[in-house]
């Protein structure tokens, strides 16, 4: 690493009047710092450089403010930094500020960043509060993620994993279940976006994580907003089910055609299920799902399933689906206190399921690339 000198000759280079070719060659030495955990390490101790780093981003350079949004991501992703970039290097005013500009050419990286900010509790609460104190707040964040081509030179797909990340807080979830402004039924349809994963996945995750409070599934199952449909139908497929099946399932579910493709994306498969799991918490959950005929969607996505994470998962539904209801004091799943010997068993099961899941997933790899080894394409193709 550098000596205390040869930091402080860097650190002069990294200004926004310092000579354009040195400049450069500067941030990119420190963009290679940020590549791997040592360096990120170092500049964990030398604050003026992230500040600096950050003060680039605003120079007239693309390529320098690409280096810069670059290194600041990959410092971000590092949750040791997480403080240092917004407590002293104090980065998110500005973030949110360009985040804002319609045309602003790296709000992407900008995304990216402050989803990786907003990962773990601490520092999502501090992304909370600058949201809050800028007067953008979290009804401007849905309005961009919701407006197509808001930015014409960005996508802005990362918007939707970074309100994934602020529904662990119970004030963002309070926000997205306001019954008066329809956030909620803004983001239903895109549980089945197409042009984006990382889109697809942050809405799920966002739904999952709102379904935590009990309190409204009532109200999500209900006409007001039907959240049914929208988490189901990625998980339906072209299989044929019977006439009496059909029609119990809600409309958008029923006769499906024969091209029905499920969502590709295994997380997100699983993060459908355990949202659906979450809405069977409560007595008035389960019968509705109950109601609406989910077990033969289930069932046929059972055989369908291949990854062992999400069948682990949809076995868990398929029980409560088919299970007797629980005992008298003991409807609302969430509530339920367990005893600590029960707990430990149940942990204990939980251990050994994933073990299981890396014995069955070690074993495909192996048939999998011992199905390679014997079937070669000709001519050197890959299949």
């Amino acid at each position: 690493m550098l000596s205390n000198s040869e930091a402080k000759e860097l650190l002069a280079f990294l200004t926004l009047d310092a000579r354009p070719d040195v400049k450069g060659q500067a941030t990119e030495y420190i963009l290679g710092l940020t590549g791997n955990s040592d360096g990120c390490r170092y500049l964990r101790s030398k604050p003026d450089f992230i500040k600096a780093l950050f003060t680039l981003t605003a120079d007239r350079s693309i390529a320098i403010v690409k280096d810069c949004y670059h290194a600041l991501i990959n410092l971000s992703a590092d949750e040791t930094l997480h403080q240092a970039l917004v407590q002293e290097a104090d980065v998110l005013p500005a973030l949110f500020r360009n985040l804002l500009e319609p045309g602003y050419v790296f709000s992407d990286r900008i995304c990216t960043i402050l989803t990786n900010l907003s990962r773990h509790e601490r520092t999502c609460k501090e992304v909370f509060r600058v949201l809050q104190e800028q007067e953008i707040g979290l009804a401007k964040i849905v309005e961009i993620f919701c407006t197509e081509g808001y930015n014409q030179r960005a996508s802005l797909h990362y918007l939707g994993p970074l309100l994934s990340n602020l529904t662990q807080l119970p004030e963002t979830r309070q926000f997205v279940l306001d019954k008066e402004r329809c956030v909620v039924q803004r983001l239903l349809p895109y549980t089945q976006y197409e042009n984006s994963t990382v889109r697809r996945g942050g809405v799920v995750g966002t739904l999952r994580n709102c379904c935590f409070d009990y309190a409204h599934h009532e109200w999500l199952l209900s006409d007001a907003v039907d959240i049914l449909p929208f988490l189901l139908l990625p998980l339906a497929g072209p299989e044929e089910l019977s006439e009496e099946e059909n029609e119990g399932l809600p409309v958008d579910l029923q006769y499906l055609p024969e091209d029905k493709k499920r969502e590709e994306d295994p997380d997100i498969r699983k993060m459908l299920i355990e949202t659906l799991l979450l809405l069977t918490a409560t007595k008035a959950g389960r019968q509705i799902l109950k109601s609406k005929n989910v077990y033969p969607i289930m069932r046929e996505f059972h055989k369908w399933e291949r990854e062992p994470h999400v069948t682990a998962a949809c076995e868990k539904l398929v029980q409560v689906l088919i299970g007797d209801e629980p005992d008298a004091g003991m409807e609302n799943l969430m509530q339920v206190e367990i005893p600590e010997d029960v707990e430990q068993k149940l942990k204990d099961l939980d251990v050994k399921e994933q073990e299981q899941i890396e014995k069955e997933r070690e074993e495909l790899t192996k048939e999998a690339e011992s199905n390679q080894t014997h079937s070669q394409c000709p001519d050197g193709l890959e299949r």
